[in-house]
């Protein structure tokens, strides 16, 4: 088990985020484990990443000193697997809100799948989700979106260095995603559908690695009281 001083000094723990948990879902458990495994009243704890809570996969949570490399982390190149339901799109452009629009799909081949994702590559100009959290006027894009207010995103500059097609199986197409910070794959997987000439939302998203570090390395255990010798 980590010591309170090394929690303290800084650890990153590396974390399968399950599915439905919020990131700060994660980092509240975990720092709710520390400080009664601790009796202490707080500790610094914080992730380089948020993770929809319809995602799952690497979640990158740093603790005490540690914090301050959040910023550095954030930057890394990340890694996706993923879902993408064609012939449909969603409010939120995945599975946490109903379908509402229904689009042909009769006209997209395996050739036009594979060119659409050229369209995407390098860097790109990209709406962020009107249910994310990005700020406008000092409150949360959800915020705002739930609110029933009409809200207008900013594009902003991403950059896709990979996309790639690894499975279609209509109207469910796989792909992987390498991609730089600030990259909203759900923006990603309806700016796709538009390029066919149809809609598509995101089914299901994994993320596996953060510059060097890699979902296979994760250690989930830390979220259970019993790591801690707790009830």
């Amino acid at each position: 088990m980590i010591s309170l001083d090394e929690f303290q000094q800084g650890r990153v723990l590396l974390i399968d985020k399950p599915l439905d948990w919020t990131s700060f879902d994660v980092v509240k458990k975990i720092r709710w484990n520390i400080c009664r495994a601790f009796d202490i009243k707080k500790i610094k704890v914080g992730h380089a990443g948020t993770l929809d809570p319809k995602a799952t996969g690497l979640l990158i949570v740093c603790t005490g000193k540690f914090t301050k490399k959040i910023n550095e982390i954030q930057a890394q190149t990340k890694v996706y697997t993923g879902t993408m339901k064609l012939g449909a799109t969603t409010p939120t452009f995945d599975t946490e809100s109903e379908e509402n629009q229904i689009f042909p799909i009769e006209h997209i081949t395996e050739e036009q799948l594979n060119q659409a994702t050229q369209k995407f590559l390098g860097e790109i100009a990209q709406h962020p989700p009107i249910h994310s959290a990005v700020k406008k006027d000092g409150k949360r894009l959800y915020e705002l979106a739930r609110a029933g207010e009409v809200v207008e995103t900013e594009a902003r500059t991403v950059r896709i260095d990979e996309f790639k097609i690894t499975k279609i199986e209509m109207p469910f197409v796989d792909f992987e995603v390498q991609c730089g910070k600030g990259t909203y794959i759900r923006s990603l997987a309806n700016d796709f559908g538009e390029a066919l000439n149809s809609g598509a939302y995101l089914a299901g998203l994994r993320r596996t690695k953060i510059g060097d570090f890699s979902v296979v390395d994760a250690d989930n255990s830390i979220l259970e009281p019993e790591y801690f010798g707790l009830e």
